[in-house]
């Protein structure tokens, strides 16, 4: 898929003030450590691993390449099922600002997309959600689900906010996916999961089975690394998270508490002050990835992001 999000962040990796990305790759001293000593690659005791930090049966799982992949198979899934069952052209919502390749998948998978308080068969939606950082309570995620045929929910964010997964309900038509390219750092070991809802399992088994490649046995293995080191791993990612949290709410004392490192500025015409901020040597993602053009996401993933903070905020004093 084009991912003109990704495209911006990898064509500018070397300004000196990176809030670009929203995972932890290259943060993390714990996560190197972990893929030192590799376990025996074995994806059934994988998928029964992810299983029980889900809270679902090991037979719910299914192992993807990340969740982009994950997020695309079950869209183009459910957009069969929903014609099977007599709607020619499948209505989804999706409320911006939103993880870009999400809205496009659905596109792809012949979605109608839908915004916030549009009738639908399908609702999609990250939680965290990406780009706004903030949680979605179970009561939301009933919410943004009522009177539609299915959710998808990508908690590729979830390991940092500490919460159940919205898979341990086992709620019908609710697919869920995720990932350990975000609190686990892992973006080179590629591997993702989708959980099928209870009775999904039956018709997406076949699916994916002939949509999907078998992962390395490298990446399982180290897949298995990470979620045996998962305490450590997710805790230093969770304690990054909160030490630049508390550095950018001395800046945005109205900052709502976050549960992903990603913040969205508003009030401003955000692709032009994406450009002005890259041209200080400072990057951040213009909100039109997102479907909101006004603002920019903010990535709270470095070490170095209070002094990244500083430079950015002058950036804005200046284009205000």
């Amino acid at each position: 898929m084009y991912f003109p999000l990704g495209d911006w962040i990898d064509a500018h990796e070397g300004v000196r003030h990176n809030l670009g990305p929203s995972g932890m790759k290259g943060s993390l001293r714990s996560y190197a450590r972990s893929l030192r000593r590799l376990p025996p690659p074995d994806a059934g005791r994988l998928r029964a691993a992810v299983a029980r930090t889900v809270g679902t049966p090991a037979s719910a799982v299914f192992l993807t390449h990340g969740a982009t992949e994950g997020n695309a198979l079950v869209l183009q899934h459910v957009a069969q099922l929903a014609r099977a069952q007599g709607r020619s052209v499948p209505r989804l919502r999706i409320e911006a600002p939103e993880y870009p390749p999400i809205p496009e998948s659905a596109r792809m998978a012949g979605f109608q997309v839908v915004g916030a308080g549009d009738a639908a068969d399908v609702v999609a939606l990250s939680a965290p959600r990406n780009p706004l950082g903030t949680t979605v309570g179970p009561g939301e995620l009933d919410d943004l689900a009522d009177s539609t045929a299915g959710a998808l929910i990508d908690e590729t964010f979830r390991e940092f906010s500490g919460r159940p997964s919205a898979a341990a309900a086992r709620v019908a038509g609710r697919w869920v996916t995720g990932s350990f390219t975000k609190a686990y750092g892992a973006d080179d070991v590629r591997v993702g999961w989708v959980v099928a809802p209870p009775g999904g399992e039956e018709t997406f088994g076949p699916y994916h089975a002939l949509s999907t490649d078998r992962l390395p046995p490298h990446s399982v293995a180290s897949a298995l690394a990470l979620l045996r080191d998962r305490t450590t791993i997710v805790g230093e990612a969770r304690r990054i998270l909160r030490t630049n949290e508390a550095a950018l709410r001395e800046a945005v004392p109205e900052l709502p508490p976050l549960g992903a490192p990603v913040w969205f500025d508003r009030g401003f015409d955000g692709d032009r002050l994406a450009r002005r901020a890259l041209r200080a040597g400072v990057l951040v993602c213009p909100g039109s990835y997102f479907g909101a053009p006004n603002g920019v996401r903010i990535g709270l993933t470095r070490t170095s992001f209070p002094d990244d903070l500083a430079a950015y905020l002058d950036v804005r004093r200046r284009a205000r």
